[in-house]
């Protein structure tokens, strides 16, 4: 093997580590994805925040939805949403809601994910007897949790687009 072309490959190698891999803070803030999205800053509508916390929560839904799952979900309902921070991305899923159907469509689809997490649970009930107590809380917790789904439905008031931003 070449010694120059080591050379070159060390050089690539450490321009790439200089450039994406810095360890000084103020340069560390410029790559960070997650930080500085105007859209993060937005207002969303008043139960997202209640949701994200209940939803996000195992120790309150049952069940963990990872970015990948909120992802699925998005893309399911036609929605194109970045992956960052499980917050981050229910609240720029549910941001610009102003249907019921919307909802509807977005919870139906949490709903199956919900309902996938409970048929593990009943197997691993099944498999493991003794800890079927456990999987019976997390159910539970679950069957809750999509509960709340139809309340904050039944709840929501739909926004018709006016000819003036300010009438709302």
């Amino acid at each position: 093997m070449n010694e120059h072309d080591l050379s070159d490959l060390r050089a690539e190698f450490d321009k790439f580590v200089s450039d994406k891999c810095s360890l000084n803070p103020e340069e560390g803030m410029q790559q960070d994805r997650d930080v500085g999205d105007k859209e993060d800053e937005e207002p969303v509508p008043q139960f997202v925040d209640a949701l994200t916390s209940r939803l996000l929560a195992p120790a309150h839904s049952g069940v963990y939805l990872s970015r990948l799952d909120i992802k699925r979900i998005a893309e399911a309902i036609d929605e194109s949403i970045p992956i960052k921070e499980r917050v981050k991305m229910v609240k720029s899923l549910f941001r610009h809601t102003t249907k019921k159907d919307y909802l509807r469509d977005a919870f139906a689809e949490i709903d199956k994910h919900i309902h996938g997490r409970i048929l593990i649970y009943k197997e691993l009930s099944e498999a493991f007897p003794a800890s079927k107590s456990v999987f019976d809380g997390h159910i539970a917790k679950a069957e809750k949790t999509m509960r709340m789904f139809s309340t904050i439905i039944e709840d929501f008031e739909e926004i018709e687009p006016t000819s003036d931003p300010m009438f709302v």
